[in-house]
């Protein structure tokens, strides 16, 4: 497992279809690493997963319904919270999306300059999670 000591004081958990999928989709897309994996009893779901991106941490299960537990977002909506990156630069940003957007996440808002100062865009993975990205702008 990985050090708990090192966890930020704010953490998303993901609920997700497919657990094991979702870790492959995040590298693909995000460039995520895996710091621990704790399959379930049943051998095919996670009990627990944690992963980095873009120095971050992100926990997340599969769904367990058998169990009450929390659900994943269903298949024809995506969740109402989303997860933000924030990048250093516009380029960034831009290199980030696109990468995302190549692994086959949705494209929900395409890279734009905004009019609060920042370069802004969001894509939905696979597992109906939304992911926004920001950027700020370079002073005039």
């Amino acid at each position: 497992m990985a050090d708990q000591n090192d966890m930020p004081p704010i953490t998303p958990y993901l609920t997700v279809k497919g657990a094991n999928e979702a870790i492959a989709f995040y590298a693909k897309a995000f460039g995520a690493t895996e710091n621990a994996r704790l399959p379930a009893e049943d051998g095919k779901r996670l009990m627990h997963a944690d992963i980095s991106i873009y120095g971050g941490r992100v926990l997340m299960s599969d769904a367990f319904p058998e169990y009450d537990a929390s659900s994943a977002p269903p298949s024809e909506a995506s969740s109402p919270v989303a997860i933000a990156l924030h990048f250093k630069t516009p380029a960034e940003l831009d290199a980030a999306f696109k990468r995302a957007a190549d692994a086959g996440a949705r494209v929900m808002t395409e890279p734009a300059d905004m009019f609060w100062g920042g370069r802004f865009a969001g894509v939905i993975d696979p597992f109906n999670h939304r992911w926004i990205m920001h950027a700020p702008l370079p002073p005039k």
